[in-house]
């Protein structure tokens, strides 16, 4: 080899960016390795909600007034969003395979499906 390529010192970074980081490198002894979650009962102690009236909404007072955005509409049978609905059985439906099946229901599964979303109406 040449004289000069032997004299040089080479200096490589410590890590080098097409290599995985191994966990004890990026994590040594003693150190966390992430967040650390806290419970309700440490976020209520910390936040003191002692000192809070009574009508402001937290987490002690769950009672808040209505939402002023309207509910979102969602599928009766997938549980998706639903930008549709049915005519004739009133059932919301995400897609064009949710109508096929819908179309398919018995008249009594249709009442159950609308019993669970407390919009039971009695279909001829």
């Amino acid at each position: 080899m040449e004289p000069e390529v032997i004299e040089a010192e080479l200096v490589l970074p410590i890590h080098l960016n097409f290599k995985r980081i191994q966990m004890y490198e990026k994590y040594p002894k003693g150190q966390s390795r992430g967040r650390h979650w806290k419970h309700l009962k440490q976020i209520l102690q910390a936040e003191n909600y002692n000192n809070y009236s009574p009508d402001e909404p937290n987490y002690v007072n769950i009672e808040s007034p209505p939402s002023m955005h309207p509910c979102k509409r969602i599928c009766d049978i997938t549980g998706y969003e639903a930008p549709y609905y049915d005519p004739r059985t009133t059932l919301r439906y995400a897609n064009a395979d949710i109508f096929k099946v819908i179309r398919s229901l018995p008249n009594e599964y249709v009442q159950r499906y609308l019993a669970m979303r407390n919009a039971a109406v009695v279909l001829r």
